[in-house]
Order: C-alpha cells, then structure tokens, then sequence
C-alpha cells in the first residue's frame, strides 16, 4: 500500500460494564481489576506519527475504557483527513486465537468473550463510533506485539531485545522479542498466572491503594522501607527464580475461581495470613507496609534483571526496549541502566495501554508497506494557539493578565516568579502523550524550598506526603547535579529512569530529592524544548541551580489538563500561584479572590 493512514486505537470499550453486570455490587477498587482500561487513538500517515492521544483528556475520567471518540476525532482532525479516508484501523488486541480458552472456562469468561473480547465485537465498536464500514480494514494486533512495536519502531534501533511486561495481555503476562530487519519475532512468553504487574497490583490492592492507579505511589513508598526482612517471604513463597531466565508467581495461581480471579480474592487472603489485614484507603501507612513495598521493588528489579540478563546472554543483543506497564517503573529501569547491561535502552513513555494504540498503528503501517520513522519526543497531542488562550482568560473575570513580548520576557518573568516562592502552571505547545508532564502542562515550584513539595501535595495534588517530584534539569547541568553519565542524559528526557543526586547539592534541592537520596529526572534540551529549556536557565541564572520542580498539571482524580479552559480552571481551583498561558502571565486579583470566597 505505502504512505497509509493508519488509525490506532486501544482499549476494550465494554469489557467492565460487563464486569460490573456480572458481579453486582463489588467494591469500586474491583473493578479497576479489567483488561482494557487507558484507551488511545494514534494516527500514522506514511509511517510518521502525525497524533496520539489518551481518551481520559476529552473525557475527563481518569485511565477511561470508552472507546477513544475524543482522541479519534482529534487525531483525524490534526491529520487532515476524514474517518472514510482511513486505510486501516489497527485495534491493540486480539482475542479471536484465544476463544477457544475463554469461551471453554466458564459461562462467565465465555459471556465476556462473546461481549467484550471478540475482534468482531471490537471492530463494530469501532465503525459504530467513527461512522464507516471497516470491512477488510481492520487489524486485530496481538497485545504485546502492540506494546513491542510502540517502543522497537519509534526507537530507531537496528537489531534489538524487547521486553513488554504488564499485568496481562490476552493470555500472557510478558513476551521478549528479537527485533531486526526482519521485525519482531518471539523468543519467550511469560503466562498470566505468573505475572509480575499483577503482583504489583496485587500488593497495591494490600497498601490501600488503587489497581491500576497506584503502582508508581507503592513505588515512591518503597524507599521509605526495609526490604531484607521480607525479600526471603516473597522469594520463598511467591516468586520463584528458575533457570534460562525464567521466573514464577504461585501467589497468583490462589485465585481458582471466577470471582478470585476478577478480585484477587484468594490471592489477597493469602497475603493476609502472612503480613496481616490489608490496609484500607483511609488508614495510616505504618512502617510494615514501608517494608513490604520496599520488598515488593526489590523483587520485581530481581527478577527483571534475572530475565534480562540470560536473554542478553543468549541472543547477544546490546540495545534493549521496554513497554508495557512495568516499563513505566523508573526506579527499575534507573536499576537496569545503572547495571550496564545493554549499551542501548529506549523506554516506551507512554508504555501503558495508551501506548499500545501507538504500536497497533506501527503493526498494521508496516504490513501496509511503511517505514517506521524513529520518535521525536512526546508531544503529539492538541495545541492550542493564542485566540484559545485569550477566549479562555476572558472567560473568567477578575483575572490580572500580563502579555509577554516575547519566549524571553516569558521566561525571565516567569523565572523570577517561581525564584520568589509562587507556584506556576505552565500550559504551552502540544499535550504530552503518555504520563508524564514534560514541561507542556506542568506545574512548577522552586526544588530548593522543602516546603514547595509539602504545599503542592497538602493544597494542589491532595496527595500522599512521601511521594516525590521530579526535577526538570537543563542537559548541561544534569550529570553535574545528578549521578548521570555524559552518554545516558539523553534517556532521561522523558523522566523515565531514576538516578542519585549528587550529594553536595541533594541538601540544596530537598523539594526533588527522594528519601534515598534518588530523583525522577527529566533532562531538557534547548533543541528539542527551546522555550521550557530557556525558563530552566533563567531560574538557574537567578539561583544558581537550572533545574525545576515538575509535577502534571491537574489536581488529584483529575487527568492531566488538555485546554486552556481547563488550565484556567484548574489554576483556580487549585490555588496556584500563576498561570502562564502561551504567552500571557495570568495572577488572580483581589478581586476575584473576593468573588471566588
């Protein structure tokens, strides 16, 4: 075909309503416990990525499984193109090879399949929301093959090993691919029953928190805790090393019946017996529970690195690409990069299920004769130009606006800002695609006061206090402030690693240094984020330190601000200090603040 355009798309649109009609009554936490949530709409043309999105920002509900209506529309609308004029419509699973094992369990996974699962249920789906006939147009993808295509193709790599690990993809939990001219070809697949995003998940569930939500908090907890004292409980009795790589979770074979299996039930109660009652949302997080996730971490690098190493042994491959929800643990891969064992590793960043809709339109553009081209950053969401940004100030009375002449006046104000204590939202070019914010839509402080930290989590985040932020840190200064060699800053443009602050200046940036002494870092580039690089220079001109605290800007249960309208709201709302809009710089007055009370 060449020069396709191929719309990719994930998520399983009906797959929890099902759950939910299926088991009435269940705790709102069950039913997080789905394949398909993190739905996404991706547009390739020629094999470039023209558009990526996740459906949570045109919805509003945080990691959504409706079917991406909003980010679709956007996605076509940037490509210029109408919803007939799409070549292909590539879906990010493809249950039809495994009917014969959901329809053969029960009546319940058989009702699922039937409703949920099936190809042909998904591409109706598909036609009913964008409003054609895909008959001969549409590609059930593989899951993992999905996420794999997502990182191995935008990476520009040669030859390469992929990993994809996530909590489950039809009927495997992990699958390592070769990659190379000849695409992507299995070597190994690691089943379900013995997964380690479920155990995460699972251990999330125990902490208090949410399936699918609070994995990175049960990360930012761990270095809070000891894990000696139950690294040998779990090794022991819930996560077998073997040989060649290979790796079990017999926790998860506790959960024999339907309702365990869509609960955890079984699986939970057997935690239970061994570290206690699980810790409901509400309650104090004691040091035990410290503990436990400092084990939990410990273990999941264990067997990552036990993994990799023998395939790296055996294939001799030196570059390495994750996707796949566990490739979103920074403190993992900060682990696997530090380990030297690939020379090369690129990292998905939207390597959740978002991004699998990425990597089904790279699947279905090079069986259409494409050329992958390799990725340029993050930024393919919906931008909005200064009439948007004006319209949505106008909106809100009482609002005092100031109109840089300039990215330079922006910049130096802007710094001088932050620099005096404020907290600034900042709302500037496309939206990032995937999880982080990257200095698009942001919220940024000054990482030298401690009490920034304490403020945003308390007033703005409504967040737990031992969760850390991240420091933006212009290319040039990141291996003098961070324990970052000169040929890996590239990596961390995408805050998707962990690395040390360097201790002489850990004491001078306490709003972005962990507990251990670690940091999510984000290197900027002047080439690749001019604008946000050069307000990083401005703050370090003034203190110093170029380097910024950046958290995303929403508030919590809210995804990540896509409009103006909602930055503006958001800004007020949340209690920001500034707002800076494109170019305006936007305070509230006395007066506003009289109408708001």
């Amino acid at each position: 075909m060449g020069n396709a355009a191929v719309l990719g798309f994930s998520g399983l649109s009906l797959a929890r309503g099902f759950k939910r009609r299926s088991w009435p009554g269940l705790d709102s936490r069950d039913y997080a416990i789905v394949q398909g949530a993190d739905s996404a709409a991706a547009l390739l043309i020629g094999g470039r990525v023209v558009a990526a999105a996740a459906e949570e920002r045109f919805d509003g509900v945080k990691h959504s499984s409706s079917f991406p209506v909003g980010a679709s529309q956007f996605a076509l609308e940037t490509g210029g193109i109408k919803a007939s004029q799409i070549d292909l419509v590539a879906h990010s699973f493809s249950f039809g090879p495994e009917r014969d094992f959901y329809t053969g369990q029960s009546d319940y996974y058989r009702g699922l399949y039937e409703t949920a699962l099936d190809p042909e249920v998904n591409s109706a789906v598909a036609e009913h929301h964008l409003g054609v006939d895909l008959t001969g147009r549409f590609r059930a993808v593989p899951h993992h093959l999905a996420h794999a295509a997502s990182a191995y193709y935008p990476s520009g790599y040669g030859d390469a090993l992929v990993l994809v690990s996530d909590g489950l993809g039809e009927r495997h939990s992990a699958t390592v691919y070769t990659a190379g001219a000849g695409g992507l070809e299995t070597l190994a697949e690691v089943p379900a029953h013995s997964s380690l995003g479920l155990l995460y998940g699972l251990f999330t569930l125990y902490l208090g928190f949410a399936f699918g939500d609070g994995e990175y908090k049960v990360m930012g907890l761990a270095p809070h805790g000891d894990a000696d004292g139950h690294i040998g409980t779990f090794l022991r009795n819930w996560v077998h090393l073997g040989s060649d790589g290979r790796y079990s979770v017999p926790l998860l074979l506790e959960n024999v019946h339907d309702l365990d299996k869509e609960t955890y039930g079984a699986a939970l109660a057997a935690i239970e017996r061994e570290f206690g009652p699980r810790r409901a949302p509400d309650e104090p997080i004691e040091q035990r529970h410290k503990d436990i996730a400092a084990a939990l971490q410990a273990v999941l690098q264990r067997a990552q690195l036990h993994q990799l190493t023998h395939f790296r042994r055996e294939t001799g491959l030196t570059r390495l690409c994750l996707a796949g929800g566990v490739a979103l643990n920074c403190a993992a891969n900060g682990v696997l990069l530090r380990s030297g064992l690939f020379e090369d590793i690129y990292v998905q960043p939207a390597s959740g299920d978002d991004g699998a809709a990425l990597g089904a339109a790279h699947v279905a553009a090079v069986e259409a004769g494409d050329r992958p081209r390799p990725a340029t950053g993050t930024a393919y969401g919906p931008v909005y130009g200064p009439q948007a940004c004006e319209r949505a100030v106008a909106a809100v009375p009482g609002l005092a606006v100031h109109r840089a002449a300039d990215d330079a006046e922006l910049a130096r104000l802007t710094a001088r800002s932050i620099a005096d204590g404020q907290i600034v939202g900042w709302f500037q070019g496309p939206m990032e695609f995937g999880p982080r914010a990257l200095g698009h839509r942001s919220i940024l402080a000054d990482p030298r006061v401690a009490g920034a930290r304490e403020r945003i989590n308390a007033l703005v985040k409504k967040r737990e206090s031992f969760r850390p932020f991240a420091p933006a840190v212009t290319e040039g200064a990141a291996t003098t402030l961070f324990e970052i060699e000169p040929e890996d800053v590239h990596r961390f443009a995408e805050m998707l690693f962990v690395a040390y602050v360097r201790q002489e200046y850990a004491e001078r940036l306490p709003a972005v240094t962990h507990v251990d002494g670690s940091a999510r870092v984000q290197s900027v580039s002047r080439g690749s984020s001019p604008l946000f690089w050069s307000l990083i220079e401005e703050f370090g001109a003034l203190t110093g330190l170029p380097v910024l605290l950046n958290t995303s800007f929403n508030v919590a249960g809210q995804p990540i601000v896509r409009t103006p309208e909602e930055a503006v709201r958001t800004f007020i709302t949340a209690g920001l200090d500034a707002l800076v809009l494109g170019r305006l710089l936007i305070t509230r007055t006395a007066a506003h603040d009289r109408t708001a009370t």
